[in-house]
């Protein structure tokens, strides 16, 4: 019987390595391939199924024999990983549209999730293939409906890495502004306490996130300054928590004191970090969070408010040009994450060329948006151009390593293998 079964064994392990051989192959011939780290000049790059399968130079690749092959030329073009974008929210829209408060109380998630399938199309077609959405702002579990019908080929978009509702302490978020006799919907989960946060936690993960998030700070009051939000227990809990079950955290975290909480609580990545300090991206180089500077929302915000380009810039965008480099001279961890749905989505490459005006070489701002954020987001299978990955990739005209607003110029874009355009 044990004969019979090594003999069927290894008859059904040779026909599914015939089957996998067999399979036809693609051809990427570009000017040059970014791997995610190092540009290559006249490397090529094959797929077959859904994963890169060789990479370097023609006469460095594996010969193919009695296997189908389509050549795809792309002439005078970068090959680069798919983008990831680390901060996005897919079923929120423009705020000069529509104001914040007004999506949340007054329109319908049916016409939010609508919306969203819209963005989500416009994301990958703008060559990012994975995003991480960092939660739904009052459109409850809906990031988790959209994420499916991505994964089962319903609708085109990215895949997506989602927060779902993200946590805030009772009475410090939003809509604002109402009677305090009338409990206003919010846009995120309300917990506090040990217990509380526990619950909410296990509830988030639960319900499909992959990720959680927290805000550790955020305006207290009618619209105050922003204050930190949860102690340092009540952070450290969720944390706890979220690692039990093999996720991160992250931590919106705009004030010094919100960010130092968040930092010593293990929080891996924190958003916007408008407020930072030397003494604050020095204890994050110490813990090796990241930030996810979110340059594009701040910038939209001030021109939604009637700043114009080209004149004298507000103090609060001064100000998040310093803590950028700040952060920058610390050796902080940067992710590629523009808040995008503060502005539209599709624009994604608005954050990536921000961060070249702001102080980052091209180079370092396109490996933050590939193999960085892959690191960062526990992405072992995207990020980067190497045999064995995901073959989640893009082809932009020219060369992004020595101009960045190339990258808006997406000639191919490949998801698991699948030409989208």
């Amino acid at each position: 019987m044990t004969a019979v079964y090594r003999l069927l064994h290894g008859t059904l392990f040779m026909a599914c390595c015939s089957l996998l051989q067999a399979q036809p192959t693609t051809l990427l011939r570009p000017a040059r391939v970014f791997d995610g780290e190092q540009l290559h000049e006249g490397w090529v790059v094959r797929v077959r199924g859904e994963r890169i399968e060789a990479v370097g130079l023609p006469t460095t690749l594996p010969k193919l024999t009695n296997v189908p092959e389509t050549v795809i030329d792309l002439p005078n073009t970068t090959l680069l990983p798919g983008l990831i974008e680390g901060h996005s929210h897919l079923l929120l829209h423009p705020y000069n549209e529509t104001p914040w408060d007004d999506q949340v109380l007054r329109e319908a998630r049916s016409l939010r999730v609508a919306r969203a399938t819209v963005h989500a199309e416009k994301t990958l077609r703008a060559g990012f293939t994975t995003v991480r959405d960092l939660g739904t702002e009052g459109a409850d579990y809906d990031d988790v409906g959209l994420k499916q019908a991505i994964n089962q080929g319903i609708i085109p978009g990215p895949r997506m890495v989602i927060a779902t509702r993200a946590l805030i302490a009772t009475g410090s978020y939003a809509p604002k502004g109402f009677s305090p006799d009338i409990d206003v919907p919010q846009g995120a989960e309300e917990a506090d306490g040990h217990d509380r946060l526990i619950m909410a936690v296990r509830r988030q993960i639960g319900k499909g996130a992959d990720v959680i998030k927290v805000y550790a700070d955020y305006r207290w009051g009618l619209m105050a300054e922003a204050r930190p939000t949860f102690t340092i227990e009540e952070l450290k809990t969720i944390v706890e928590v979220a690692k039990s079950s093999g996720r991160g955290v992250v931590a919106h975290a705009s004030t010094a004191e919100g960010m130092r909480r968040a930092i010593l609580a293990g929080c891996e990545t924190l958003e916007h970090g408008d407020a930072g300090t030397p003494d604050i991206f020095a204890l994050m180089k110490q813990h090796g969070a990241a930030l996810c500077p979110t340059l594009a929302a701040g910038d939209a915000i001030a021109q939604y408010r009637g700043w114009k380009k080209g004149t004298p810039e507000p103090e609060r965008i001064s100000q998040k040009r310093q803590t950028f480099r700040q952060a920058l001279q610390a050796g902080v961890i940067i992710c590629a994450g523009g808040d995008v749905g503060v502005f539209s989505h599709g624009d994604n490459a608005r954050e990536l060329e921000m961060m070249v005006d702001y102080g980052m070489t091209p180079t370092d701002v396109l490996r933050s948006a590939t193999a960085t954020n892959a690191d960062v987001f526990h992405l072992a299978d995207r990020g980067r151009v190497k045999a064995g990955l995901l073959a989640d990739l893009i082809a932009v005209e020219g060369d992004p390593t020595k101009q960045i607003n190339t990258i808006r110029h997406v000639k191919l874009v490949m998801k698991g293998g699948q030409r989208v355009n």
